[in-house]
């Protein structure tokens, strides 16, 4: 096993056991909400662009997930990943708006994913892992350590909530 898939396995073990906790009440700090905040303000100019290039590490890292979307144009730089990575990515930021009531906030977005489009659980962390690392990528200043665990945090609470209606 290479350093990084090594690096990889404990950071989805560490994601995993963050999405096990009970996070539908969101128990960000105010520091916690203020980096979220903070992160997205820089981000939330240039949602398509981002989201986009999230959606594409995701695809060429995770080419698992490319099944839900078979109906997209998948290179790099298409119009289908960055009109849909800048949806994902406007639901992140209107999460930011509600960071104390995710469920509420989520509540439609969770139906669809679990009534609907029955995305794997699984992928959302693999989603939340290359958010983070296209933040890092762009915002580098913004998003230290501190932003990071924020984040991680924030989208995990995110995923359980998105995957409260599975049954």
């Amino acid at each position: 096993m290479s350093g990084i898939q090594g690096i990889a396995q404990a950071f989805f073990r560490f994601s995993s056991e963050a999405n096990n906790q009970n996070t539908s009440k969101m128990l960000l700090s105010d520091a916690e909400k203020a980096a979220v905040v903070s992160v997205w303000a820089k981000a939330s100019g240039n949602v398509n662009a981002l989201g986009g290039e999230a959606l594409e590490r995701l695809f060429l890292s995770f080419p698992q997930t490319k099944t839900y979307f078979s109906h997209f144009d998948l290179s790099a730089g298409s119009q289908d990943l960055q009109v849909h990575g800048g949806k994902v990515l406007s639901a992140i930021g209107e999460a930011t708006k509600h960071l104390d009531n995710l469920e509420s906030a989520l509540s439609k977005l969770s139906d669809l994913h679990a009534y609907n489009l029955r995305v794997d659980p699984g992928n959302f962390r693999l989603l939340s892992h290359t958010i983070q690392v296209t933040l890092a990528a762009h915002f580098h200043s913004e998003f230290d350590a501190t932003a990071q665990a924020a984040w991680d945090k924030f989208l995990a609470a995110i995923a359980t909530v998105l995957t409260s209606k599975y049954r």
